[in-house]
């Protein structure tokens, strides 16, 4: 009996020996089976459609960037953008002239208005001159036609002295010489209203002529003010050629840019790896026609893994950046890697969820949460990218 006490004593103190034990290494660490090993998935998808003429990469393959994944058939786009720098040259051609024109077009408005000028001047003095002339043929109308009635008054007189130098004569009280002296002062008065009224005509041929003239000088004016206005509609002429020019340099900046979109395009059909990593859920095959915008495969960067733990949130008292982490992945037998608490999410795992909880609905359950935790390796600990996303790996923080 007292054998057996000392049996059960000493398996009570070995057991109190393993218990403190336990305590003591374990005291001061957190751990958590809930993580695995993280990386960043890019996803490469096709900016421009058509058929696939070549992918020369295959699942699980490692690339570097800038290395083609995929290629399409560049024809269409090659034809879009050849007739894109057809248009550029067409639209510059366009606004050369366009801008060639502006200073053209100002100077030679600026001397049809000079001329305009010189024009309606010209026609102001003509029509001046033209209507002095016909004051001047009226004034003298008016002369030798008050000349004429004083010829034809005279002419008059000496016809009556002639009738009554007649009588006399044949009574012999006037002498023949003194008649033929009335008759020749008759005929002299008959001469002179015929000259007189020769030029009556004649100064009125020159009203008409005056008149004709001062006609013309009108419709001269009426056709220099026209040029003149015309001449002064200058401005509005420059400043339409000039959005002329504006407009032809818009066109070409629409036209540049179209080009640029087409080359854009035409170097899209071939598809690069923007960075590296390894090929994953490739989906594009040659002959295939794909859309913009369709994804044709991921790529995964290796070499940038990291640890994302979900802690418990009654665990994370003690858990602080930059602390310590070994971590255990279940996929090498327990392989021990190093690194140290990056970061701690600002929210609990439940409220990124697609339904998160709602605890006032009356129906509340208490529920520890869990806190993502992210924990970087350090480097060189995994030269041969044994890691992959997803992997199971147990974490334990060293809080002290």
């Amino acid at each position: 009996m007292t054998g057996r006490i000392r049996i059960l004593i000493a398996v009570a103190l070995v057991a109190a020996l393993g218990v403190g034990a336990w305590f003591y290494l374990t005291r001061g660490q957190e751990s958590t089976d809930d993580a695995q090993v993280d990386a960043h998935v890019t996803p490469v998808a096709a900016r421009v459609g058509g058929t696939v003429l070549k992918v020369p990469v295959a699942d699980n393959q490692a690339v570097d960037a800038g290395a083609i994944l995929v290629e399409i058939d560049p024809r269409e786009y090659q034809i879009a953008l050849d007739r894109a720098r057809a248009e550029l040259a067409n639209a510059e051609a366009e606004a050369l002239a366009a801008n060639a024109n502006v200073p053209i077009t100002a100077t030679s408005t600026s001397s049809g208005v000079t001329t305009a000028k010189s024009g309606v001047e010209q026609a102001q003095a003509f029509a001046d001159e033209a209507q002095h002339n016909l004051d001047a043929a009226e004034a003298r109308l008016a002369s030798v036609r008050a000349k004429v009635s004083g010829e034809e008054a005279a002419a008059a007189r000496d016809e009556r002295d002639v009738a009554r130098m007649k009588g006399l004569l044949a009574k012999d009280e006037v002498s023949q010489q003194q008649y033929d002296a009335a008759v020749a002062q008759l005929e002299s008065s008959r001469a002179d209203v015929a000259v007189a009224r020769s030029q009556v005509r004649e100064a009125e041929v020159a009203i008409q002529v005056a008149r004709s003239r001062l006609a013309q000088s009108k419709v001269a004016q009426q056709v220099a003010g026209a040029g003149l206005r015309t001449a002064e509609t200058a401005p509005e002429q420059v400043a339409a050629i000039k959005a002329r020019a504006q407009s032809s340099a818009a066109r070409v900046k629409q036209a540049q840019a179209a080009v640029g979109r087409a080359e854009l395009d035409l170097e899209h059909t071939v598809v690069k790896a923007p960075i590296k990593g390894v090929v994953s859920r490739k989906s594009a095959e040659t002959g295939q026609v794909i859309q913009p915008g369709q994804p044709l495969m991921t790529i995964i960067p290796l070499e940038q893994v990291w640890i994302t733990a979900n802690f418990k949130e009654t665990q994370l008292e003690d858990v602080r950046v930059g602390q310590p982490v070994s971590i255990e992945v279940d996929a090498y037998g327990g392989r021990e890697f190093k690194g140290k608490v990056e970061s701690i999410a600002a929210a609990t795992g439940s409220r990124f969820s697609l339904l998160p909880p709602e605890n006032a609905t009356g129906n509340f359950v208490k529920v520890v949460q869990r806190v993502p935790v992210k924990i970087v390796l350090e480097a060189g600990q995994d030269p041969d990218h044994l890691l992959r996303p997803g992997m199971s790996v147990t974490p334990t923080v060293r809080t002290r």
